[in-house]
């Protein structure tokens, strides 16, 4: 498959290219500076810059961007309104890095994780504009789209297990009671994802078993 992973340099960025690269896939890789990844291809541009002729080519265009301070947390949601609208009407699909505060509370789908009093309020801005970009894609039903949150333990340097769990628009634990994934096996999931595209139009949740 022709896969473009945008903010490829990033943690995460980087091991979604890898796992692409390793699985035999044709992987571009998108940064606005030089090329650190794996990936053979590469074009360097901003997100906001891309056109509809610089991602006409791909199967499957894979955003990992993450912004962490104030001035930038908008574009969470610009960068994708900018990619919805140049792959609107096109085969090519979406898959977007999503976060886990906008995960529901239970199965009547009303109370969002970041809206509960618990929620940790050093993440509140990051998820309530992550949140911003979800709402961007749900009105959009002329992009094949997916969001994909991670657990709500979400960390970089955990081993790769190999295997998570699959999960929807619920916040779900295992076995144990957790919510854990590591970069590395969420990877692993988005580019499944890509590789099989059973959720087209969907957001899905994955984290360990």
């Amino acid at each position: 498959m022709k896969i473009a992973v945008l903010a490829a340099n990033g943690k995460l960025g980087s091991l979604i290219v890898k796992e692409a690269v390793e699985r035999g896939n044709d992987v571009t890789a998108i940064t606005r500076d030089v090329n650190e990844t794996v990936a053979k291809n590469f074009i360097k541009r901003d997100i906001l810059d891309l056109t509809e002729n610089d991602l006409k080519d791909f199967d499957v265009v894979i955003t990992a961007f993450g912004a962490w301070t104030e001035d930038t947390l908008p574009l969470h949601k610009t960068t994708l309104e900018h990619l919805t609208d140049i792959l609107a009407n096109k085969n090519t699909r979406l898959l977007v890095v999503g976060g886990a505060g906008s995960l529901y509370t239970d199965e009547s789908l009303t109370t969002q994780l970041f809206t509960t009093p618990d929620f940790p309020a050093d993440y509140l801005p990051i998820a309530t504009n992550m949140a911003k970009g979800l709402e961007v894609l749900r009105k959009r039903n002329d992009v094949k789209w997916t969001y994909i949150s991670p657990a709500a333990e979400f960390v970089y340097d955990a081993e790769r297990k190999g295997e998570y769990q699959l999960a929807g628009e619920v916040f779900t634990v295992n076995a144990e009671g957790k919510s854990e994934i590591s970069y590395a096996d969420y990877a692993i999931a988005m580019v499944d994802e890509a590789e099989k595209g059973n959720h087209i139009n969907q957001r899905i949740s994955v984290l360990w078993k």
